[in-house]
């Protein structure tokens, strides 16, 4: 029998970043009983920074390194949405392109034809283990942002107190 058990080498599980990402959605889903009055709520800088927020490189019309320029603009509904979508995208999985689109798309993100067989089987494992990673970053920060709009929303209805 196969137990199942939360130990510190599961810490860092994609598996329970998911299940973690999933609850604290599920959290501010239930919490959120009327998403409209977070239409036009910007989010604290301070907020910002304890999601992990950070502003993305090359946008030239905002500064660098500064999440407030880039989050400004994005209310907390908008961020609601967000979360909700890319917890559907993880439960339900995403529409993937038709075969042609596809092959099409990587043959342009490469730069040209197909490369040799053997030269990308070696590199699939480095690859893996990077854009695990990469996800177990961005579901971090995803689950702390879910988590600070949820305890944002019980401040702005003053409900401070709720399930704490």
């Amino acid at each position: 029998m196969m137990q199942i058990c939360d130990s510190y080498s599961q810490k860092y599980s994609l598996f329970n970043a998911m299940n973690r990402f999933i609850g604290a959605v599920n959290n501010m889903d239930q919490t959120v009983m009327v998403p409209s009055l977070l239409r036009d709520v910007p989010l604290l800088l301070e907020e910002l920074d304890a999601a992990g927020a950070v502003c993305p490189p090359g946008d030239a019309a905002l500064p660098p390194g500064d999440p407030g320029a880039y989050f400004s603009r994005r209310d907390m509904y908008s961020h609601y949405m967000l979360l909700k979508s890319i917890r559907n995208d993880i439960e339900w999985g995403v529409v993937q392109p038709p075969a042609g689109e596809e092959a099409a798309r990587k043959k342009d993100k490469l730069g040209g034809g197909p490369a040799e067989e053997g030269e990308g089987e070696e590199d699939l494992e480095q690859q893996f283990h990077y854009h695990l990673s990469g996800l177990h970053s961005v579901l971090s920060k995803l689950t702390r942002k879910a988590n600070v709009l949820t305890n944002r929303y019980k401040q702005e209805i003053g409900v401070s107190s709720w399930g704490q």
